[in-house]
């Protein structure tokens, strides 16, 4: 069983914002395969299971705010006794440009808190990331405040795309793994049109 975990702040407040990425990339999935979200008896996250590419999989938007991803998601892993190696995390990344994602099958938070909450709780790196570039290019404010700041124009546009080849990329993991997925999908650049 694999569970994918779409990280993000709860509430519309926080729709359309930068940091809620991953929980749009879960809803896509949710959507392509249909499956609908509800709240978790196991975890403080909204849970849907279901089949993607003839695996049993699980799809989580955690509900305890980014910071605290890692408790819903290990609470939910190890009821079902899932590798961390089958445990996916999809976030935004403010240290890759906006128009690419990097795929990887382990690794350091980078400075993310949602990322260094579910190694903190998992005990380990050892799990594949989705993350998706938001760069903040020319962006005055503080990075919490960009992060939470909501998209609109040709920003959200891009965005959507995003959702959407992030979407593709999670699909391609669960069938034919992290390295295949890795060798399409970390060059692409959505500006480049490849």
């Amino acid at each position: 069983m694999w569970l994918i975990a779409g990280l993000g702040n709860p509430g519309s407040r926080y729709d359309n914002t930068p940091h809620n990425l991953g929980f749009e990339v879960a809803a896509e999935l949710a959507r392509r395969h249909n499956l609908a979200f509800s709240p978790s008896k196991l975890a403080q996250a909204h849970v849907t299971e279901g089949v993607i590419n003839g695996e049993k999989i699980a799809l989580m938007m955690p509900t305890t705010f980014m910071n605290l991803s890692g408790e819903a998601i290990n609470a939910y892993r190890q009821y079902y006794k899932i590798n961390p190696l089958h445990t996916l995390a999809i976030s935004d990344d403010v240290a890759i440009p906006w128009g690419r994602i990097r795929v990887r099958g382990n690794g350091t938070h980078g400075g993310h808190n949602g990322l260094r909450n579910i190694i903190q709780h998992l005990g380990t790196d050892q799990f594949p990331r989705i993350r998706i570039g938001c760069e903040p290019d020319g962006w005055q404010g503080t990075l919490v405040a960009y992060v939470l700041a909501k998209l609109g124009g040709e920003p959200l546009e891009l965005a959507r795309h995003m959702i959407q080849i992030a979407a593709d990329a999670a699909e391609m993991i669960i069938e034919k793994g992290v390295d295949k997925t890795q060798n399409k999908y970390n060059g692409y650049d959505a500006f480049a049109g490849d």
